[in-house]
């Protein structure tokens, strides 16, 4: 016993890059999926669950015992399983999702006329054709249509077995047209759009939390076979507690292009997927389809704070008595960064990515960030708040 209590108290609370093991990942992505755990789905097919969306649906609907086993089923394979499944025909209104396709099609292409939107977190800018806060402009432009389309079971089932009720859920459409290239293998929000230097920072609790606190989606809004390259999967990646630093080394990169999976996919189909599954958009290379997918993010109601707090007002109140407390050395650097931390916005988002798109790195700027460089720069209490209202402007959408 007291040789564990030891191990426990000397094992490092972070992780870095050196405790990615190529070897031990394969173990544990190098599995089988067992039919007999999914016994709900109608195949598997590349260690990929697929199941029927609506006889799925209708299933929970109608038989409340069942659908305890489902949502067991379902939140076990999010989990420990594959990571992802498939739900065929999922979306079983063609014309529900016509009309959603030329919604987005409508806002994709006032876009392009006002040179506005665009940017992706892990392909080139100009690759796509990127709709931030679908979610948002769908409900408004056409308000019967987005009721429709989401009054479908098959999300609400997904979203209530991985994160529960009270879920919150965000859009984001993606439009790859033919000769967009693939993005690069990652893993999603939270952690997975840090930094590598940031992701060390953060505990490792943190780095088996992260996946908990949201669900990845997508809805096929038109035929995907493998030429217009639909999303590349690692079933089992999830499980790896380092793998979102071990995605940004090259071994783990270059297995990761030997051994992903990839499944075609057909209008109105829908994936979902663990946040930590490894993967990547994958290259169009047809020559006429415009590979047209919603993208969800279905955020866990638990990610937000007990109270609403102010921020823009409390830096713009602090940031003149923080610059004289820093001139006259009263707080050395560390004082002024715990200080920031507890006054500031630390992390980018929620943001409105139209207006504060992650153009140069994955994430846009903080306010605490932009506190920092105000106050390294000596910047005036003027232009400093002036920078701080434009940017709290941009997050919101004004």
């Amino acid at each position: 016993m007291k040789n564990n209590e030891s191990k426990t108290r000397t094992q490092p609370s972070t992780l870095t890059q050196a405790d990615c093991d190529l070897p031990s990942f394969r173990k544990l992505v190098e599995r089988t999926a067992d039919p007999a755990h999914y016994p709900h789905a109608h195949a598997i097919e590349r260690n990929i669950p697929i199941y029927d969306g609506q006889e799925l649906a209708a299933l929970v609907r109608n038989d409340a015992e069942r659908a305890v086993a489902v949502k067991s089923e379902l939140c076990a394979l999010l989990a420990d399983g594959p990571g992802v499944a498939v739900f065929r025909g999922a979306m079983d209104d063609p014309g529900v999702l016509d009309q959603a396709s030329s919604v987005f099609g409508r806002i994709i292409d006032e876009e392009r006329r006002t040179q506005s939107g665009g940017g992706d977190h892990f392909a080139k800018p100009g690759a796509n054709d990127r709709v931030w806060n679908a979610l948002e402009k769908h409900c408004l432009e056409d308000p019967g249509n987005f009721a429709r389309y989401y009054a479908n079971p098959v999300i609400a089932l997904l979203a209530r077995a991985w994160l529960g009720p009270a879920y919150q859920v965000t859009a984001q459409v993606n439009r790859v047209n033919p000769g967009g290239g693939a993005q690069a293998p990652h893993r999603d929000y939270h952690l997975g759009f840090q930094s590598p230097d940031a992701m060390a920072h953060y505990p490792r609790h943190v780095h088996q939390l992260s996946p908990m606190l949201t669900l990845q989606g997508a809805v096929a809004h038109v035929d995907m076979p493998l030429e217009s390259g639909p999303t590349l999967f690692l079933p089992y990646s999830q499980t790896y507690l380092a793998g979102y630093l071990a995605v940004t080394r090259p071994d783990f990169v270059e297995y990761f292009h030997a051994h992903h999976v990839q499944l075609p996919l057909s209008r109105g189909d829908m994936v979902f997927f663990n946040p930590a599954l490894i993967h990547a958009a994958g290259a169009n290379r047809s020559r006429d389809i415009g590979r047209l997918a919603n993208l969800l993010q279905i955020s866990s109601a638990f990610g937000r704070a007990m109270e609403t707090v102010n921020r823009t007002r409390m830096c713009a109140a602090l940031y003149s008595a923080l610059g004289t407390l820093k001139s006259e050395n009263i707080l050395d650097l560390e004082g002024i960064g715990n200080t920031v931390a507890a006054c500031a916005e630390g992390y980018s988002f929620p943001t409105n990515l139209d207006r504060d798109p992650p153009l140069h790195n994955l994430a846009p700027r903080t306010q605490a960030q932009l506190m920092h460089e105000a106050l390294d720069e000596r910047w005036s209490e003027h232009l400093f708040v002036e920078a701080l209202l434009a940017q709290d402007a941009r997050k919101k959408g004004e």
